[in-house]
């Protein structure tokens, strides 16, 4: 199961490292439009993460326990409620464009490209989040195959009109913005479709059931959401950090955190298909399976990240040369792949007993498991290195943090396991 999702969100980061890629050559400003753009998105996803892990959560539970019709009900209220959140909140994002620039530390000479630039990523932001609930509702019913290869499609189609649209028709930035919505409304043509011809949604539901569907979808969606919106906060707050340093710094960072989601897609991939099983598993009430599973699926990551970390800083140099042409925001991000990184194995447990815990019903302790790392380990230590390193020391501090991340997450998990398996 986890095979077709590693692919399909290999390809999602591949397009997105294209972009980073493209966009260097318009220049450092167009550049740091997208380094303010990131953690924005990042809230989008936040929502859009949280609405899916209550999807996959719901309705792999109810068909662990055979109610295979309320899991079609659940399907249908999901497309709608989320369609509707999502589509909210870009709306409030385009109304506060200009301040929220303002408080990541942007300057307001950057205010008409990002302007022009989110006029037509906001509604691409929503095609996808609306293409990601569809993903989502595949994977609870066990189908890794169909969002895996619309990832591929959607990614390939996005890198092969990047150019074009950026370059061929000359649309600069924004050019970057239509090649994702265009890639993402040929996937909703080809997953829907099938999704609907496979029987997994229905729109049947009474209206006191469509209450109570709400109220559960809440009752996980909303800490699953505070825990993905979690990053972004911590994201905003560190790029406003990193903005005392510069332009190219802010450059830079982005760039890096872009390599980061490529560099952790392995443990993307396992977050998207775990909980699926794991929730099968616990509306089955068999905890041994999901210890078993568990334990396989840390392993890997440990292995995974560790050597993707030393390959990682053999190649920083040549790597950073080939991303950006700017000798200035090469180095700083040379210097981000050789410390970063060496924190991609205990961040990738932190991010899948976030995932785990949602999935067996206890969404209070993936909250708290969010909460912790980041504003008790990677923010503090990240602002204490910036404080005495400046942005060398700022990068030291957010590697040991996600570190101390890493060990706190697997302890409050193992608490977490026993407790579900007492119930």
């Amino acid at each position: 199961m986890t095979w077709p999702m590693l692919i399909g969100v290999l390809s999602l980061m591949s397009f997105q490292l294209a972009d980073s890629i493209y966009i260097a050559r318009l220049g450092i400003e167009p550049l740091a439009v997208i380094g303010f753009t990131i953690p924005i998105y990042q809230v989008i996803i936040g929502f859009q993460v949280g609405i899916g892990i209550a999807t996959t959560a719901l309705i792999s539970q109810l068909l662990g326990a055979k109610k295979d019709a309320e899991a079609r009900d659940y399907g249908g209220t999901i497309l709608v409620f989320g369609t509707a959140i999502i589509g909210f909140l870009c709306l409030l994002l385009w109304v506060f464009r200009q301040h929220i620039l303002l408080l990541l530390g942007g300057n307001e000479a950057l205010n008409p490209l990002l302007s022009e630039l989110w006029s037509v990523w906001l509604i691409s932001a929503l095609t996808g989040a609306v293409l990601y609930f569809g993903y989502s509702i595949c994977r609870a019913h066990g189908n890794t195959l169909l969002p895996g290869a619309g990832m591929v499609l959607t990614s390939l189609l996005n890198i092969a009109l990047d150019p074009l649209f950026i370059f061929y028709f000359d649309l600069g930035l924004v050019g970057a913005a239509y090649a994702s919505l265009l890639s993402f409304l040929v996937g909703f043509a080809i997953v829907f479709p099938k999704v609907f011809a496979a029987d997994w949604i229905s729109f049947q539901s009474t209206r006191s059931n469509i209450t109570r569907q709400i109220k559960s979808i809440s009752s996980i969606a909303t800490p699953a959401m505070l825990s993905q919106l979690m990053p972004s906060l911590s994201a905003m707050i560190a790029t406003s950090v990193v903005a005392q340093y510069g332009t190219e710094a802010v450059a830079a960072w982005g760039m890096g955190v872009r390599l980061e989601f490529f560099s952790i897609v392995f443990v993307l991939a396992l977050t998207m298909s775990l909980p699926p099983m794991i929730g099968r598993y616990f509306g089955a009430r068999e905890f041994l399976e999901i210890k078993q599973l568990v334990s396989v699926a840390v392993k890997i990551v440990l292995i995974c990240q560790v050597s993707l970390a030393a390959v990682m800083a053999i190649s920083a140099t040549y790597l950073s040369q080939f991303m950006s042409g700017d000798a200035g925001v090469s180095a700083i991000l040379s210097d981000y792949l050789i410390i970063i990184p060496l924190s991609y194995a205990p961040l990738g447990i932190c991010m899948l007993t976030v995932s785990i815990c949602n999935a067996i019903a206890l969404p209070s302790r993936a909250l708290a498991i969010s909460f912790l790392r980041l504003f008790a380990c990677y923010l503090p230590l990240l602002l204490l290195g910036a404080h005495y390193g400046e942005l060398y020391g700022l990068m030291m501090g957010a590697a040991i943090g996600n570190i101390a991340a890493g060990i706190m997450a697997w302890r409050i998990y193992t608490h977490a396991i026993k407790k579900a398996s007492t119930k």
